[in-house]
């Protein structure tokens, strides 16, 4: 047991990768993101996200932050969807067309060109990511990829890559939530100044 790391010295270097990650990382794509996010919540065009298991989870939990916390005021938040979040959908979806179309065909069903969709993958190679990411294109979408590893099929696919380059999955999954509580607190500074189409007061 004397070559176990200890916890404290653990944490430490796993803070200091995540931050060098952070640190050396071209910010350039997400402000394009931000700038396509601001329009989009000043326009009522629909932000879509979707991932696997961890990125699932956030996908989810990004959406819910899009949807209310980014303005706290009646009808004034983006209009965000997370493709996991019906899970009849998604497991009927599975069981009758493969898993690998679960996120495309919700795309088929709901976007429309000129909409979002933001992708969450570590590796960039889930068949699933891959046909959602070419839905986006089929239907004129513009497409955001988070990920990290190599990027994988997903970073030739998406129009804006968004790559954090390390092998490492719980970092890989970290950089999408704090990107996304960036663009949300980016955002919600705005809240007084961006009117939606779609608020109706």
């Amino acid at each position: 047991m004397s070559d176990v790391i200890p916890p404290k010295q653990h944490f430490a270097a796993y803070s200091d990768r995540l931050a060098s990650v952070l640190n050396s990382f071209d910010w350039a794509p997400v402000e394009r993101l931000a700038e396509e996010l601001r329009d989009c919540w000043r326009s009522g065009r629909q932000v879509f996200f979707a991932g696997n298991g961890g990125s699932a989870g956030n996908a989810t939990h990004l959406a819910n932050d899009f949807i209310y916390a980014l303005s706290k005021r009646q009808g004034s938040g983006l209009r965000a969807h997370s493709l996991v979040a019906n899970p009849s959908v998604v497991t009927c979806l599975a069981n009758d067309e493969g898993y690998d179309t679960v996120f495309s065909l919700q795309l088929s069903v709901l976007a429309r060109k000129s909409d979002v969709l933001i992708v969450f993958s570590g590796s960039g190679n889930s068949p699933n990511i891959v046909k959602a990411l070419e839905e986006a294109r089929h239907l004129g979408m513009t497409s955001y990829a988070f990920l990290g590893y190599s990027g994988g099929k997903a970073k030739s696919l998406a129009d804006v890559p968004i790559h954090f380059e390390i092998n490492d999955m719980q970092i890989a999954e970290d950089t999408q939530v704090i990107v996304g509580h960036m663009l949300m607190q980016w955002l919600h500074a705005q809240r007084d100044d961006i009117v939606p189409v779609n608020a109706g007061y």
